[in-house]
């Protein structure tokens, strides 16, 4: 039997496959970019105290940094913050999606290589949810802020 003599079923899959997967890009970047932001809130200015982690100020993530070496660690905070705040909410908005989505990948590697040594679970503060965001924002350096972004909108061929 040949799979291919169904033309109905493959026109349908052909056709309906790229606007499910640009939504579901879409939904996926927008997510992203949500979370980063609400993570930079939380890590550096002290919004959402009862999520079961510790809020922090941007002086009290540098001198955690420091801690682990990371110095100067007042530069590595704000470089995560402002990455998290704005590269979350361009993101988000899909604008200048793939340097903005680099940026992101790249400190979320980062940060996951750091906790490695917690190990892999997120509740013992492993690097998993790192590495998982890492992923999801190395996805869109790759495709880009899809049809439904303000890339493409500025930018057409973007």
């Amino acid at each position: 039997m040949d799979i291919t003599a169904s033309p109905s079923l493959f026109q349908f899959a052909e056709t309906s496959f790229p606007a499910i997967f640009a939504i579901w890009a879409l939904v996926l970047r927008v997510w992203v970019g949500v979370v980063l932001v609400l993570y930079a809130l939380r890590a550096s200015f002290q919004f959402f105290p009862n999520t079961g982690m510790p809020v922090q100020t941007v002086a009290g993530t540098a001198a955690y940094m420091e801690k682990f070496g990371w110095k100067p660690g007042m530069f590595w905070a704000w470089l995560s913050t402002v990455n998290n705040l704005v590269g979350g909410a361009l993101l988000a908005l899909g604008l200048f999606t793939r340097p903005v989505a680099l940026t992101c990948a790249a400190l979320l590697f980062l940060s996951a290589i750091h906790h490695i040594k917690d190990g892999f679970f997120s509740n013992q503060n492993g690097f998993e949810h790192y590495a998982l965001w890492g992923f999801c924002a190395l996805f869109f350096v790759f495709y880009g802020g899809g049809p439904v972004s303000l890339d493409r909108l500025i930018w057409p061929l973007f």
